[in-house]
């Protein structure tokens, strides 16, 4: 039985294999910054075993936001947090649906009562447990890739966000630059929003 993903579409023909060596890291550098910059960003990510392999459109691709909430460092991060990106739901197109499994965390607040059944859907690989993305129906137009699973070079933000600090592994150390924003829980400013202040 086929599952079906919130927005996304088959891919028609075969699509270009993803790692390939590049030489003049300098102007890849140069050219991965112009093309996040023209206005949209085609993203091609897969999980380890490749059973899974997705591509979607983003206008805000840099890897910015560090998320230090115990889902995210549990589901897959491995250095204490996950990287989140964004991206348009309505052009992701995927390979190998089959092998899609969705996890819905329970999540409780320190200040909540009990625990709560989150609506954000977690994309990951039933073969080899790779995170690939998450799906909130709360905002339909948007998915969001995990930069880990992301196998096009993506360009390295001026400033990083560390959020969900109140939540974070006691062994985790935060690797902020002077110029990084840190936050106990969420910040008001969205991904796009953090895009538009840099001009990017």
């Amino acid at each position: 039985m086929r599952r079906s993903v919130p927005g996304g579409r088959r891919f028609g023909k075969r699509q270009p294999a993803f790692d390939q060596p590049t030489a003049h890291a300098p102007a890849r550098g140069a050219c991965i910054a112009s093309r996040a910059q023209s206005g949209r960003m085609r993203l091609e990510g897969s999980c380890h075993c490749r059973a899974v392999r997705f591509s979607v459109q983003s206008k805000h691709p840099y890897p910015f936001m560090r998320c230090y909430c115990s889902v995210c460092r549990k589901t897959q991060g491995g250095g204490g947090y996950a990287i989140n990106l964004s991206g348009d739901s309505a052009t992701l197109k995927v390979r190998g649906e089959k092998h899609l499994r969705v996890y819905r965390a329970r999540i409780k607040d320190p200040e909540d009562a009990r625990a709560h059944r989150s609506t954000g859907q977690r994309h990951f690989c039933g073969e080899c447990g790779s995170a690939l993305w998450l799906y909130d129906p709360t905002w339909p137009e948007l998915v969001h890739p995990f930069a880990s699973a992301i196998d096009t070079p993506l360009p390295i933000p001026p400033e990083r966000v560390h959020i969900m600090l109140e939540f974070k592994a006691p062994w985790v150390d935060v690797n902020a630059d002077p110029q990084d924003k840190k936050f106990k829980r969420y910040p008001r400013e969205s991904i796009a929003d953090w895009h538009e202040r840099h001009g990017l």
